[in-house]
């Protein structure tokens, strides 16, 4: 097998090795990108491909994260991860597992941990590599990993986040949600979201966002059935798409270009949490990318007609 063909094999691991490490689609496939060069121009075959490409671009990642880690302690507002549509890694036994430690929940929880533990955990908890491997990918010791493994196991599972174990209840519970959505029906998004419900959005500075989480069932339910409706009247549409492994949508304007992803984490029959990623720079993967300035523009617009004319027939 050439080296091409191998690489190509592993690639899709590859990547999802660094998406786990680096929460960014684009990040990650630069990863991946440098990790084929150095391949290419190795002189040497190395005795397993996969653990000498894994532990590139591994390396590779853990260097990526620390520069990033400066630029989002600088961030405006939360930061979420990019918005992954499907992962890569396809191993339909694994695939449920897979999902759950790419969710969006999971990968924030991921942000607690230092690069190295980061790097450590993936490798070893998600892709079950043994510690030789792990070792030789983050350059420490095995007993060093080893310890690394055990700090990180006790910060994720010290807010391991859950969700619905079943996937058609969960898909179920999302189509409620966005048929709720589009008809402004308030009573039944409140019926579908947990008493404590969160939503939140990234936008980075870069888009139209909430000044700060929304939370509680009754307000959440009233501000997505006062919005959602209008912003379809003016040509946005939804898109139900698996976003990180949970349910989701991708948001479009009239043109079909991409204005934010939604992502749902549901337990126990209810949302938890609703997250928006808004944020232009992590979604130029998904699809060219729209102006969403321009729609929150004609959105207060049509809102201000909408008022005038109601206005108007009551003082008639």
């Amino acid at each position: 097998m050439s080296k091409v063909e191998e690489f190509a094999e592993l690639r899709p691991l590859l990547f999802s090795i660094a998406y786990r490490i680096l929460g960014s689609v684009s990040e990650a496939e630069d990863a991946v990108q440098e990790t084929w060069l150095r391949f290419e121009a190795s002189p040497t075959q190395p005795t397993s491909v996969k653990s000498f490409l894994s532990a590139v671009v591994t390396r590779i990642s853990i260097d990526v994260l620390r520069s990033a880690r400066v630029r989002r302690e600088e961030y405006v507002g939360p930061w979420f991860p990019e918005p992954l549509l499907a992962d890569p890694y396809e191993d339909p036994e694994r695939s449920a597992e897979l999902a759950d430690s790419v969710s969006t929940a999971a990968l924030l929880l991921l942000e607690r941990l230092s690069p190295l533990e980061r790097a450590v955990f993936v490798l070893r908890e998600v892709f079950d590599f043994g510690f030789p491997e792990v070792a030789s990918a983050v350059g420490r010791s095995e007993d060093a990993c080893r310890q690394l493994a055990v700090r990180a196991r006790r910060h994720m599972s010290a807010g391991s986040p859950r969700f619905e174990a079943d996937r058609r209840e969960r898909e179920e519970l999302a189509t409620r949600f966005f048929e709720a959505l589009r008809e402004g029906d308030v009573l039944g998004l409140q019926q579908l979201l947990a008493a404590d419900v969160s939503m939140v959005g990234d936008g980075g500075g870069k888009a139209p966002q909430l000044a700060r989480a929304v939370m509680g069932a009754d307000k959440v339910a009233r501000l997505l059935a006062a919005v959602f409706p209008e912003l379809a009247r003016i040509g946005l549409t939804t898109e139900a798409h698996e976003i990180n492994g949970q349910p989701g949508a991708i948001f479009r304007d009239r043109d079909g270009k991409v204005l934010q992803t939604l992502a749902l984490d549901v337990l126990d029959g209810q949302i938890q949490t609703i997250r928006f990623v808004l944020n232009p720079d992590k979604l130029g993967h998904v699809g060219p990318v729209g102006d969403a300035w321009e729609v929150s523009r004609e959105f207060k617009e049509s809102r201000r007609s909408a008022n005038d004319r109601a206005r108007a027939a009551t003082s008639s």
